[in-house]
């Protein structure tokens, strides 16, 4: 039977506790309970639900949960589904008519913020929370024949011109928008100040920076390394708490003076309408999935940081997150 959403999360796994000792020490004897030949508990076909248009972060991932999957057999088939928009707040409109357990939905920091800025009749709480996965900090870029040599330089610009400063990134109350507010509530600057553009993926935000359209740009590492280390745009600070290791002489927030660490994680929920039988099963796989060798792989290769937390460790994460989330965009001027 189903189980309202409260139950859901808080019952998401009996002994759940012990997924993450259990993981190592019986990865084999789990792996084999979970692949398609396995027993009657094998999930045979799965559906992953990437709410965004392909190419970003949340399409990357999404497909290297289904290539590693079924290259692991941990399922028969893995099939991807991109539905864009809103932040991801239409995919998670999606994921709440779902009615096939089987059912992985990749979101994040972008989508808790976007949630609430597009104030979403459909909400993550109303999902079943099953694993964080990664985290990327992110990375504030100029053009490369910007006058700004330094974020100094950035924020000195924004107080005397205020909006006629414009900085770029992805949607709306999303982590990068959250990063520009928090940037400049930090240095002493008024949120009014703040001139956000949002666009909907990495792609369209850098094409606005390659044409000098905007001043400034943020984003995911990732999706601006290749032009900063091309020398087509200027690194001025990242996110997280130690260099990135894409950008290793580009300093921290904090080498610059402003003391704050965001980093955008990425994870999946499930329909909110599973049973407690059926979130064990899907909390399994990707717990199966993370021990694998090729997952650790894909983390190196596309410069991802483990951060995993199953179950009802990541349920508790994610009723924290959303708290800050809200206290941190009102306190931003965006709600």
């Amino acid at each position: 039977m189903t189980i309202d959403r409260t139950t859901a999360r808080r019952s998401t796994i009996t002994g759940l506790a012990l997924v993450s000792v259990l993981a190592l020490s019986a990865c084999g004897s789990m792996t084999q309970s979970t692949t398609s030949g396995g027993t009657d508990d094998a999930i045979d076909r799965l559906n992953i639900v990437v709410p965004a248009d392909p190419g970003g972060g949340w399409d990357q991932t999404g497909r290297a949960i289904e290539s590693n999957l079924t290259e692991n057999d941990l399922v028969g088939n893995a099939s991807v589904v991109n539905v864009g928009g809103a932040g991801g707040t239409n995919g998670l409109a999606q994921l709440a008519t779902e009615t096939d357990p089987n059912t992985l939905m990749v979101m994040g920091y972008v989508m808790v913020g976007a949630v609430e800025t597009n104030n979403a009749a459909n909400r993550i709480e109303d999902t079943t929370p099953i694993a964080r996965l990664t985290e990327e900090p992110l990375v504030i870029v100029v053009p490369a024949d910007s006058p700004y040599q330094d974020l100094q330089d950035l924020l000195d610009a924004i107080e005397s011109e205020g909006q006629g400063v414009s900085i770029t990134g992805g949607s709306a109350g999303g982590a990068d928008h959250i990063l520009a507010g928090s940037v400049l509530k930090e240095a002493g600057i008024t949120p009014d100040n703040l001139n956000y553009i949002p666009y909907s993926g990495g792609g369209e935000s850098l094409a606005a920076l390659l044409g000098n359209k905007v001043d400034a740009g943020i984003s995911g590492v990732g999706e601006y390394a290749e032009q900063v280390t091309s020398g087509k745009l200027r690194a001025l600070a990242v996110s997280g708490e130690e260099a990135a290791p894409q950008l290793p002489d580009t300093p921290t927030l904090t080498d610059e003076g402003i003391e704050l660490v965001l980093t955008n994680w990425r994870g999946v929920v499930a329909p909110g309408s599973i049973d407690e039988a059926q979130a064990e099963k899907l909390t399994q796989l990707v717990t199966d999935l993370h021990a694998t060798d090729t997952w650790t792989s894909t983390l190196e290769e596309n410069n991802w940081s483990d951060a995993f937390l199953a179950g009802e460790e990541f349920d508790a994460f994610l009723d924290e997150d959303i708290t800050s989330v809200k206290t941190t965009l009102t306190d931003i001027g965006l709600l």
